[in-house]
């Protein structure tokens, strides 16, 4: 029987669920409060610069390929991926960087020429990596979270010790090299807590970076946005910009409608890809299954310091992808999760999508993308900005060896108010809750409320966790669990 579904959110996860929801023959409606689709992943468009507002890393190009498959589609029937070579750069001082191939044997060579042995041990290290993936990314993260046994399987009873150890424990014990450590260490990072924070069974972020390889689609990540709303119009959602919720009308325990823009929009089940908790401020009280002490409690990913900055001419010495770990990583992580502050020597990512992608600047000029992780919650404001751009921008200038400051032609900057104002973020978080060992799979908020029938959520803040690639599963999780409920009425 078809049912009216109206979506809260335009992210990703929201995108992927309307398109399995369409399919299934509902009547999806998806409502978005920007003037543009893609949620964290909007584009931004500015004097002749073209930038990716959030998501720029694509990893886990399986995890892509299955959701368009799930509708008899590739990825390139809407949009071209190109494999970055190198993959990144990881700069720790002036002239004193390590580039990241393309490719396993690369790596294993560049680990080899810096600490002798440590190539073969990377291999090992890998295998382990890919065997984790497999077992992950290929089944466990396709479950819903509702229950324990979820994780009890064959191939998961045998690497119980890696839930209970950590990656940089792990790490450590296998390579002694700072840099090379930090390298491996820095997947865990999208799953938005501390290497020493993360269960060692995680280093299948390690096989997504080197064994899968980094990803760029020819105009940039809004490409995948694009094509997502392609197929889910193929299917017939609509879809409402400018279009703010202000509340989930529930009757009877039941949730009802949505109010849009003053509108009230009736509807056989409400669905948010919206921050999980704002979209319980809708409800009234009683029909919140998370207090504000519950998501106090709980360990968030960091906010961003962003920056998108236009040059007039084209930057040197650099790659697409490049980590500037020319201070205290540790330090830097500390200021993030333990003592949660300003860091006052920022390790920060750059990104330069123009040397990949020609439509992203003039010619002879560059798009230039720059992320300084935050403590969620933190003091934001103009001046603290301006503060730690020219921080940021004088040590690339000397770690790259040139000045750009000068050539800057245009810059705007997207901080925790931001994320707060634009996205309802909670202490304005980048990217959802952290994948710690208590904030996994089943112990993550759920995909079904347990107080208001017909009231569902998805994306970063629930299962499976952060990133691009789980929020595809997740749209694919809760709009199962929909079908499965609607087949028992």
């Amino acid at each position: 029987m078809k049912r009216k579904i109206t979506i809260i959110g335009s992210g990703f996860s929201s995108l992927s669920a309307a398109c399995y929801l369409a399919k299934s023959g509902h009547e999806v409606l998806v409502f978005e409060k920007n003037e543009t689709i893609g949620g964290r992943a909007r584009q931004l468009k500015r004097e002749g610069f073209t930038f990716d507002m959030g998501p720029s890393w694509y990893w886990m190009p399986d995890v892509f390929e299955r959701f368009f498959a799930d509708f008899g589609k590739k990825t390139n029937d809407y949009y071209e991926l190109v494999k970055l070579a190198p993959a990144y750069r990881v700069y720790f001082g002036v002239n004193e960087f390590i580039t990241i191939a393309d490719n396993l044997d690369e790596i294993v060579n560049t680990f080899e020429n810096i600490e002798k042995g440590s190539g073969d041990v990377l291999r090992a290290f890998m295998a382990e990596a890919k065997s984790n993936y497999d077992i992950a990314i290929k089944d466990l993260v396709y479950r819903p979270g509702i229950s324990a046994l979820e994780l009890v399987t064959i191939e998961t009873t045998k690497k119980i010790g890696q839930f209970f150890s950590n990656i940089s424990r792990d790490v450590r014990k296998k390579f002694k090299n700072e840099q090379l450590i930090q390298i491996l260490e820095f997947p865990v990072l999208f799953l938005g807590a501390k290497p020493s924070d993360t269960p060692s069974f995680y280093s299948f972020m390690n096989y997504a970076d080197f064994g899968l390889g980094t990803w760029h689609p020819k105009t940039g990540m809004f490409d995948v946005v694009r094509a997502m709303e392609s197929l889910a119009q193929e299917l017939g959602v609509q879809f409402f910009v400018n279009s703010n919720i202000e509340k989930i009308i529930v009757e009877n325990k039941t949730a009802k409608a949505i109010v849009v823009n003053g509108e009230r929009i009736e509807s056989d089940l409400v669905l948010s890809g919206a921050d999980y908790q704002h979209t319980e401020t809708l409800l009234d009280k009683e029909h919140r299954m998370y207090s504000e002490k519950y998501w106090e409690s709980r360990v968030f990913a960091p906010s961003s310091l962003l920056f998108y900055v236009g040059f007039n001419k084209k930057i040197e010495n650099i790659s697409h992808h490049a980590l500037f770990f020319d201070t205290d990583f540790y330090q830097h992580a500390k200021d993030i999760y333990d003592e949660p502050q300003w860091p006052a020597e920022p390790l920060f990512y750059a990104n330069f999508p123009s040397l990949t992608d020609k439509t992203a600047a003039p010619d002879g000029m560059e798009s230039g993308f720059f992320l300084v992780p935050l403590a969620p919650g933190i003091n934001d404001s103009e001046a603290l900005r301006e503060k730690y751009f020219d921080k940021i921008i004088q040590r690339f200038e000397t770690i790259t060896q040139q000045n750009i400051k000068e050539n800057i032609i245009f810059k705007q900057s997207f901080c925790k108010n931001d994320f707060v104002e634009q996205y309802n973020s909670y202490k304005g978080n980048a990217y959802g809750m952290a994948n710690t060992l208590l904030q996994t799979a089943f112990l993550r908020p759920k995909l079904k409320s347990k107080k208001v029938s017909n009231l569902y959520f998805t994306g970063q803040l629930t299962v499976p966790g952060p990133g691009v690639p789980p929020a595809l599963i997740s749209g694919k999780l809760v709009s199962n669990l929909i079908d499965k409920q609607f087949l028992k009425v």
